[in-house]
């Protein structure tokens, strides 16, 4: 028995930004977004588009969505907009995992109810949420076609996984013509998120047929498209085909969520200072070694994305590939020696993304 379920409305293609108001409904709402935006001449596309719709914008969302910054952030808009029956997440992953949380009603309007319930694992009671339209400006993180967000906590060395049933988004909008300006090192990182997603939606416990195929279809196009985009930045066609591979992927993981790679990354993250794109795909040639062999069907996915007869040979093409692209795979490089790496991986099969890889008795 498997099942496969997503609720997000995907509207895709070129300037499919225009349907923003359309997707609203009459409602009003608040733009999330990055600083940059305002400079790239984004925060007035959308006051344009949105008119009187439009009642606020917050454009001081930072990478890595912190509890230090975002209590302050959460409290103001929910003193200050809490008319507002929807967000637009405008941005990467950062900016749309911090409107999953600014969503998100306190029977307060205060955050400190929300990081409460994160912390001790508690479901939040329902509420006046508000809805979320999430437009990403990245290929790569796929939230806009999930319901998690990863909350930092910096100060006290952790990360919380929120995920409420009202945070799916209600509908994404994939216009690859808002992802042009991003610089080669964001496309890079980006680009290896999706890949990683992919390939962690198919060494997971919780994959299905549905998952497998669209993570498969994700990781042979961004296997192919990445490295073509990063030689020609400006080629719309490309950010095009890495825009589709990163919504595959997102649907992929969706359903399975991530595995073992995204349980190491964190920790990678939080102590090492490593972009997510790259903490969490530089160890994926060692994972899938460790994946190999587990299942049958799994090995078959594995070895068709990488054209590959033997195990050896895909895990050779994974590493090279990495490799090309100017990411070392060896954690040594990272600052992380050999009995640390080893106590790292342990540890991080412990994880909750950890008990999802389906390797578990390749390293019992």
């Amino acid at each position: 028995m498997w099942t496969y379920h997503n609720p997000v409305a995907v509207h895709a293609g070129p300037d499919s930004l225009r349907q923003l108001p359309a997707l609203l409904h009459g409602r009003s709402c608040v733009l999330v977004t990055f600083a940059e935006a305002h400079e790239l001449g984004l925060v007035e596309r959308v006051r344009a588009l949105l008119g009187d719709a439009l009642h606020g914008v917050i454009s001081d969302v930072a990478p890595n969505p912190d509890v230090q910054w975002l209590a302050p952030l959460y409290d103001r808009l929910h003193r200050e907009h809490a008319d507002a029956d929807c967000l637009v997440a405008l941005g990467g992953g950062s900016a749309i995992d911090t409107a999953k949380a600014l969503l998100c009603a306190t029977p307060s309007g205060r955050f400190d109810e929300l990081l409460a319930a994160l912390e001790q694992g508690l479901p939040l009671p329902a509420g006046r949420h508000k809805a979320l339209i999430a437009v990403p400006t990245t290929a790569g993180t796929g939230s806009e076609v999930t319901p998690w967000a990863t909350i930092w906590d910096q100060a006290g060395g952790r990360k919380h996984s929120l995920h409420q049933p009202w945070t799916w988004p209600e509908a994404a909008i994939i216009d690859a013509e808002l992802m042009q300006s991003l610089p080669a090192g964001v496309t890079l990182a980006s680009g290896l998120d999706a890949l990683s997603h992919a390939l962690e939606a198919i060494w997971n416990v919780h994959r299905n047929p549905v998952s497998t195929a669209l993570a498969v279809a994700a990781a042979r196009r961004t296997i192919d498209t990445l490295p073509r985009l990063l030689r020609d930045l400006s080629s719309l066609p490309l950010r095009a085909g890495m825009a589709q591979a990163a919504l595959l992927a997102g649907l992929a993981f969706s359903n399975t969520k991530t595995a073992l790679a995204h349980s190491l990354s964190y920790d990678m993250t939080l102590h090492h200072g490593l972009v997510h794109g790259i903490a969490c795909s530089f160890s994926l040639p060692q994972v899938m070694e460790l994946a190999l062999g587990q299942d049958a069907a799994t090995d078959a996915a594995l070895l068709s994305i990488f054209d590959a007869d033997q195990p050896g040979q895909a895990v050779h093409r994974l590493r090279e590939f990495l490799h090309a692209l100017g990411v070392a795979t060896d954690p040594a490089h990272y600052g992380v020696g050999p009995e640390a790496w080893r106590a790292m991986l342990h540890s991080a099969l412990q994880g909750p993304r950890g008990r999802n890889f389906i390797g578990q008795a390749a390293l019992a």
